[in-house]
């Protein structure tokens, strides 16, 4: 049963009007409408934090493709201006940056290294290097004896009296020489009844030209 907000008296069902003091009914079915709170917009700060994150983004991406686009140019000119000539165990290669000559040529190796091979030891095919870059020259060749590592330490000792010895012991022992033109490193270790030694020698040739 509804009845009038102005006068209280009873009111059909589908009447818009009250038949005692006219006043107007609510229309059937209507509902007070509830009021919907607007959204707030969003604060200032936030966009201004995404927008660094992607602004430091965007460097970091542009930073690393120009450093592989540099890397690219260089390994391209690097390629077009090499020459690789190979006869044998010897291996040269041009570059704009110099010249590098490779050999695994044991005899050649010994030749090179500008040292005193100990009585009697054998040289070892494997083991057996030769690089040369710009003005300075790498040789290393390795060697087997069937004397101790007693024996051959104080062979290579006497050779340089002035020399580092790095380590020593009855199985192992490693000499440094102190030339700064002409670096030798002798590593000797103990292989059965016998020794095995790698000599190392770093040259370094005096370019300066005299007046």
């Amino acid at each position: 049963m509804a009845f009038c907000n102005s006068c209280g008296a009873s009111l059909n069902p589908d009447a818009r009007f009250c038949s005692r003091c006219g006043a107007t009914t609510a229309a059937p079915g209507a509902s007070p409408s509830i009021p919907v709170a607007p959204t707030p917009p969003p604060t200032r700060g936030a966009n201004s934090a995404v927008k660094t994150v992607l602004i430091i983004v965007g460097v970091i991406v542009l930073l690393g493709g120009l450093g592989i686009a540099s890397l690219t140019f260089v390994a391209l000119h690097f390629a077009r201006n090499s020459h690789v000539s190979q006869e044998g165990d010897h291996v040269k290669v041009e570059t704009p940056f110099g010249s590098v000559e490779t050999s695994k040529d044991p005899d050649k190796a010994v030749q090179d290294l500008g040292v005193d091979v100990y009585p009697g030891a054998e040289v070892q095919k494997d083991g057996a290097s030769t690089a040369t870059f710009g003005s300075m020259r790498t040789v290393t060749a390795a060697f087997q004896s069937s004397d101790s590592v007693d024996k051959v330490c104080s062979f290579y000792h006497s050779k340089f009296p002035a020399s580092k010895v790095a380590t020593s012991s009855q199985r192992h022992c490693t000499i440094v020489s102190n030339d700064p033109k002409n670096i030798v490193t002798v590593n000797v270790e103990a292989s059965g009844d016998g020794s095995k030694f790698q000599i190392t020698s770093v040259i370094r040739k005096d370019t300066s030209s005299n007046p």
